[in-house]
């Protein structure tokens, strides 16, 4: 099984690629969801964040559907 930091890593960049898919920049996702946009940064690069905080992100961008 993979460890800890691979399954931030993979959460993180799913995340990452769903926003440059939908064309949605940082600064646009932390207005979506009323967060700040230093916080959406740290959170990405750092991949430590909420099940809640992903689910959220992705119904902020129209992402419905999650393919893994």
């Amino acid at each position: 099984m993979a460890e800890q930091n691979e399954w931030e890593s993979k959460a993180a960049n799913l995340l990452k690629a769903e926003l440059k898919r939908a064309g949605i920049t940082y600064a646009e996702l932390a207005e979506r969801i009323g967060e700040k946009e230093v916080n959406i940064r740290n959170k990405l690069s750092r991949g430590k964040f909420s099940a809640a905080f992903l689910i959220q992100s992705l119904v902020a961008i129209g992402q419905n559907e999650l393919r893994l």
